[in-house]
């Protein structure tokens, strides 16, 4: 993300995203009734006199803002839908008429709030500043294989394989299989790492993760380079990128990972709700409560209890997200794109860790 401008004096925000997590963020930042700001195509429809059939317009380039109505973000082409009713545009456009921006990469765009909130600066500034690479996970075993890869939005499964190997009483067979078995993931695997030539971890149940490593070394060694780390999960495919995500076992991979940051902080608070520690409480009143006393240490939310809520609630969001930094608590906005933001919206899509117990 580029921050070309930020004047919250005169409250807009100036940036160009340059990465799918950066429409992710901007996704989470654009709210009903802000306005954004830019270039975009619309029709100019030429005028008729009389009762003539009017001719066909024609798509001219303008710079358009709109008053927002409601974001979609499209993650098939790669591009966020502003629609809302146009609030400044040339002469040759009417205001006060509906209009969707495109914003796709590196499209500039101006938002402009009548409030910015903490949160949203922070994550932008955050957005700014991140360079870690996302990673390609390989969950492979006995029984298939599964690719996905990261973002800090959360995982997106590219490639899933069943397979049924020869038993190891037919180990001629069973090598044979095995062998055409790696050669066909090695494939999807070389499919997606050209794309970005991204970091690969490798999991998976038992002795076939390894043995799956020394293949690549051995046959693609290409690929093999970017192989950073290779770790026991106890459970296959999909199930198994999640577990690992859980578990922290991908932390060398992904050191700076926004996902296993939200991932490790959710399930440290369903530990604490599993032992019946009194350092953690869930729930808006509850949390409300532990804010006054000023026992939070860091508040949780999901994205979507702040993205989705009505104005009255999310300014009573940000007020008690306003109250817990005043009192020198952290804020993390989790992400409900995963498993770990699942589990949160099932607690009400709020938590906090606490200082001290206030029971």
């Amino acid at each position: 993300m580029k921050l070309l401008e930020t004047n919250l004096k005169k409250g807009f925000v100036k940036v160009i995203p340059d990465s799918f997590d950066d429409l992710w963020h901007l996704y989470n930042v654009i709210y009903k009734n802000d306005c954004v700001y830019a270039y975009t195509t619309r029709e100019m429809k030429p005028y008729e006199g009389g009762y003539e059939r009017p001719k066909r317009g024609e798509r001219v380039s303008v710079f358009l803002g709109v008053k927002v109505e409601n974001v979609t973000w499209d993650k098939l082409l790669g591009r966020l839908r502003v629609h809302g009713v146009i609030c400044e545009a040339p002469e040759t456009v009417p205001c006060g008429a509906h209009h969707t921006l495109n914003i796709g990469l590196n499209t500039p765009a101006t938002i402009v709030k009548k409030e910015w909130a903490e949160h949203h600066i922070e994550r932008l500034k955050r957005a700014s500043k991140a360079s870690e690479k996302p990673i390609i996970i390989v969950a492979i075993d006995d029984d298939g294989y599964a690719i996905a890869t990261t973002a800090q939005y959360g995982i997106e499964v590219k490639m899933e394989e069943s397979i049924k190997l020869p038993g190891k009483l037919e180990a001629e067979k069973r090598t044979t299989a095995m062998r055409e078995y790696f050669q066909k993931a090695s494939n999807s695997l070389r499919q997606i790492w050209t794309q970005t030539h991204r970091p690969i971890a490798i999991i998976g149940v038992g002795f076939v993760k390894g043995d799956f490593a020394k293949f690549l070394q051995n046959e693609v060694a290409d690929v093999a380079k970017s192989v950073v780390d290779v770790k026991s999960v106890n459970n296959g495919g999909v199930a198994g990128i999640y577990e690992a995500l859980r578990s922290g076992v991908l932390l060398k991979a992904m050191k700076h990972q926004r996902i296993v940051e939200e991932t490790e902080i959710v399930e440290e608070i369903l530990k604490r709700l599993g032992k019946g520690e009194p350092t953690v409480t869930y729930g808006m009143e509850e949390v409300e409560k532990a804010a006054q006393l000023g026992a939070v240490e860091k508040l949780v939310l999901a994205d979507t209890s702040l993205r989705e809520s009505l104005d009255e609630k999310r300014l009573l969001l940000e007020d008690l997200m306003r109250s817990v930094e005043q009192k020198a608590g952290s804020i993390l906005v989790v992400s409900t794109e995963h498993e770990a933001g699942a589990k949160l919206t099932a607690l009400g899509g709020i938590a906090a860790l606490l200082r001290f117990a206030v029971y």
